[in-house]
């Protein structure tokens, strides 16, 4: 009888075995098929490492079964690339949205969704959501993330060695410019004219404010009570021009790759700024650099600064994963994910009501002047690039022409109010 004793627990072994099996074998199922996969659609090239390596391993801490694909076109591209791929269908779920017009005409077009009932949207003011709501403000239809601010970051081993202070007026900026060119042996201004929008982004619109009074000026072009042909806006298209001696050999077919290159090895005196260039800065350069904001005309004491809302999130209307998008969206208007991206993105600001301190120096420094100066927008992103041809696009060609010296600052002037008269009515009369 033995035998078949020991015959009968082998079998019964063997269901128990195949019971167990079949459990874990439907938890893994059942697994699997809660999880979901999204794709981030992005125009940051640069900052996909604290993405990979910060943002998303956070979020998956919480959110184990969501998982994160972060995919980047370079800047220049990423609004041909994203609404070639919006078209065909192939865009990812989360899409990042510039400010303003931009993704306003994406919404528009039905490409993404409102996000008023996403949870953590009551984290953010009506002047952090007005650069990604419908001109009513009754559809806010991105997630806000971070402001930018613009300015100049040096070379502080540099201005030791040749003894320079952080200019304030305009002149002073150009005596230290003079100083650093006669030395010879570094460039004073690190920046190209080939890929167009540094001229526009880091020239015209970082020195600008200053010239028609910040948020002043860029209603009263809105509203068609200032043209460009204004003697302020010709004035700032004047001091582009007179950086031209200044940014060394070549910088017509420099990139912006290369003007930071330039820069971090120690070679440039001066680099025209984003604050988003904080980060690259810190990982590439071996040398101390700080920040100085962007001078005044000489006679003026207000300081205007941009200080500009930058970057959202918004979720595809045609994504398949909307509930998991909005899960992240909502993770999004966290203090935690505003502590990360604040000091893992030093520059970045981040625009929730979450108080959050900046640890990096430089990038406390750009956002410091936001208590000594008037902050405003980029004056051509909201509403004024809504035609053809598009004010921002006119702007990055003019503004390299002119730094070029293949157009004079009067005829940068005239070309940007002549485009945005073809089709803006205030501008017409």
């Amino acid at each position: 009888m033995r035998p078949l004793h020991t015959k009968s627990r082998l079998r019964r072994a063997g269901h128990l075995l195949a019971t167990v099996s079949l459990a874990a074998a439907a938890i893994t199922f059942a697994q699997t098929a809660g999880a979901q996969t999204l794709t981030i659609e992005s125009w940051r090239n640069d900052d996909a490492d604290v993405w990979n390596g910060q943002i998303i391993p956070a979020f998956n801490k919480k959110y184990p079964n969501i998982k994160v694909q972060f995919k980047a076109d370079p800047p220049t591209e990423y609004n041909a690339a994203l609404n070639a791929r919006l078209a065909g269908g192939t865009a990812g779920d989360l899409i990042t949205c510039r400010p303003f017009d931009a993704s306003l005409d994406l919404f528009k077009k039905g490409q993404l969704l409102a996000v008023n009932d996403v949870k953590g949207i009551e984290n953010f003011s009506d002047v952090a959501k007005s650069a990604w709501s419908t001109d009513d403000a009754k559809s806010t239809f991105c997630m806000p993330m971070a402001s930018v601010i613009h300015g100049f970051v040096y070379n502080k081993a540099i201005f030791d060695e040749l003894k320079l202070t952080p200019p304030k007026t305009v002149s002073e900026f150009h005596a230290v410019l003079d100083k650093i060119k006669a030395h010879g042996k570094y460039t004073p201004i690190a920046m190209g004219t080939a890929d167009q929008w540094e001229a526009a982004t880091m020239g015209f619109q970082n020195i600008g404010v200053n010239y028609w009074n910040g948020e002043e000026g860029r209603k009263a072009l809105i509203e068609g009570k200032q043209k460009f042909t204004d003697p302020a806006y010709v004035k700032v298209f004047a001091e582009l021009a007179s950086w031209a001696p200044y940014m060394g050999k070549g910088y017509q077919a420099q990139k912006y790759p290369d003007a930071q290159n330039l820069f971090a090895l120690g070679r440039a005196a001066i680099y025209p700024a984003g604050s988003w260039d904080v980060p690259i800065f810190r990982k590439q350069a071996d040398f101390e650099f700080d920040a100085f904001a962007p001078p005044v005309p000489d006679g003026q004491s207000k300081c205007y600064i941009s200080d500009h809302t930058d970057i959202a999130l918004g979720i595809n209307a045609k994504s398949k994963n909307v509930d998991a998008a909005k899960t992240f969206l909502s993770w999004i208007a966290s203090s935690e994910f505003a502590d990360i991206y604040a000091n893992s993105l030093p520059g970045f600001f981040p625009l929730s009501k979450e108080k959050i301190t900046v640890k990096d120096p430089v990038a406390a420094k750009f956002v410091g002047w936001r208590s000594t100066c008037d902050s405003s927008i980029r004056n051509s992103y909201q509403v004024l690039s809504r035609g053809t041809p598009n004010l921002e696009n006119e702007l990055w060609n003019v503004s390299a022409q002119v730094i070029n010296g293949s157009m004079k600052p009067e005829e940068a002037a005239k070309k940007a109010e002549d485009g945005l008269a073809s089709w803006y009515e205030p501008h017409k009369k």
